[in-house]
């Protein structure tokens, strides 16, 4: 088994995966959601003191299984460096009392795994990941041949709705706050603009459709109209808008190279009308949609274990002197 160690950002969280059958046999993720939603985002500091204690609670829970391991993995890069620090120094602490080797993942390679978790991988396939941090179309070859073809300039996906929640203050994390709102609202009651409509190429912004929320906003807080309808409509009307740029430019990405298969992953991929739209336009081309399931779209240690697996079986190991943290992607 490969015990596998999450903490990307605020989501502590540990699994144990069976090499053999790829039957995940423990996890457990404890989230510190409500820890941050009172600053209206992810304090890094608090976030690491908060691994620091729950990392260690949810190991006791795994000591029975010590014996069976085979290797431990951790997430090392991409993330918040102060909360990485917490996961890969916990893997070096196990891989020195247990005498086992470490196994060094990337956090964005899990979130393309989510959707193997206990079955075999099917690629290739070309992948939307949606989250927090990121905003990319990466063609998937294989587990080391991955390329990204199209990514976001500034915020992402995630990000945007993060920021249009604060702005409401509707609370952390915005994607589900803003998904509910925006359900009780009209789509159509504002026209914000899709970013980079006339762009030919393949890449994302958000930070445009972010200001044109920010000063529907304040108009109509200036003519002290902003209540709780106004606020539905402006997260209905931006959601719209958010989904509606990244179809716009998955349309292109399509019409010049279809996928036989597609999937959509990261915390933000649970989304439902992203979803809705990426599966009608997967059936335009006869592409096979992979989803991944809910509770394994936002940051979690299962995902970190199933890529394990597949590194532990071509000898993908790290040394211990060179694990290392990396907050970007390399």
């Amino acid at each position: 088994m490969i015990l596998s160690i999450e903490s990307s950002c605020d989501d502590s969280s540990i699994a144990i995966t069976k090499i053999d059958t790829l039957e995940l046999i423990y996890h457990k993720k404890i989230s510190q959601e409500i820890d941050h939603s009172v600053y209206g985002g992810v304090v890094p500091e608090l976030a690491a003191r908060l691994h620091a204690e729950a990392l260690p609670k949810i190991l006791e829970e795994c000591k029975e299984y010590f014996k069976e391991l085979k290797a431990i993995a951790v997430t090392n890069a991409p993330g918040l460096s102060v909360t990485l620090t917490e996961g890969v120094m916990m893997a070096k602490a196990l891989s020195v009392s247990l005498k086992l080797p470490i196994i060094a993942v990337n956090h964005l390679k899990g979130h393309i795994y989510s959707c193997f978790i206990e079955k075999k991988a099917l690629l290739p396939m070309t992948v939307l990941l949606v989250s927090g941090g990121h905003t990319q179309i990466i063609e998937v070859k294989s587990l080391e041949e991955m390329q990204i073809v199209g990514q976001t300039s500034d915020d992402s996906f995630g990000e945007s709705f993060d920021k249009v929640a604060k702005m409401l203050h509707l609370g952390y994390p915005g994607g589900p706050i803003v998904q509910e709102s925006g359900q009780k609202g009209s789509d159509t009651a504002y026209d914000f603009p899709i970013p980079l409509r006339q762009s030919p190429n393949i890449e994302f912004s958000f930070s445009g459709l972010k200001n044109a929320v920010r000063m529907a906003i304040l108009e109509e807080e200036k003519q002290n109209n902003l209540d709780e309808q106004k606020i539905a409509n402006i997260c209905a009307s931006f959601e719209k808008t958010a989904v509606a740029h990244i179809l716009m430019k998955l349309k292109k990405y399509f019409k010049m190279k279809p996928p036989q298969r597609f999937a959509i992953v990261g915390g933000a991929s649970a989304n439902i009308r992203l979803r809705g739209e990426c599966e009608n336009l997967c059936k335009q081309y006869d592409c096979e949609v992979i989803l991944a399931p809910l509770q394994y779209c936002s940051d979690n240690a299962a995902m970190i274990g199933r890529v394990a697996v597949e590194q532990y079986l071509n000898d993908d190991f790290t040394h211990f002197d060179l694990l290392d943290v990396h907050s970007r992607i390399h």
